[in-house]
């Protein structure tokens, strides 16, 4: 059986930002939501200081984790479907590049939308008020940072896996 062309053997990218982007939003929700309790979702607009309002951020912490189960989800059915093809080229360091991205793109997103341009949440609100910018800027320099690191590393020369046969 001869081998497909290489555009039909390449590693499934948009399967692993998926992932990175849903590890991304499990990493915030579970880490800072939950773990840390350094913020909700919406607690800028609605502190979390009564029990009215507790319940309506763990409804729109839940919503948000629900989003990111979905990216998690198309990720899967994106690399399973991929896996159905012969010959595909699989890769650690391509894994590794685009969960990368897909986590510094979360990161970016949810940084620069819901802490800067929405204001629903900051990253860290069990510090003072003058201090969440800094802890907000923080977060989108780590999305750059992944993000940058995750196509550094898909666009530089690497050995690939040789297809089974």
């Amino acid at each position: 059986m001869p081998i497909p062309p290489p555009e039909q053997r390449r590693f499934p990218i948009a399967a692993g930002i998926f992932f990175g982007l849903g590890l991304g939003g499990f990493f915030d929700g579970i880490v800072l939501h939950q773990i840390l309790q350094w913020h909700h979702m919406v607690s800028s607009r609605h502190p979390a200081d009564s029990v009215e309002s507790l319940q309506w951020n763990t409804l729109w912490d839940g919503l948000f984790h629900a989003t990111t189960y979905v990216f998690v989800v198309i990720g899967l059915v994106l690399l399973w479907r991929a896996a159905h093809r012969r010959h595909l080229t699989w890769s650690n360091r391509h894994l590794v590049a685009t969960l990368l991205i897909g986590f510094g793109l979360f990161n970016l997103v949810e940084g620069l939308i819901n802490h800067q341009i929405l204001g629903i949440h900051h990253v860290n609100e069990t510090v003072p008020r003058d201090q969440w910018l800094a802890w907000d800027l923080g977060f989108l320099a780590s999305g750059v940072i992944l993000l940058l690191g995750g196509i550094a590393m898909l666009a530089g020369r690497r050995r690939e896996v040789q297809p089974a046969e």
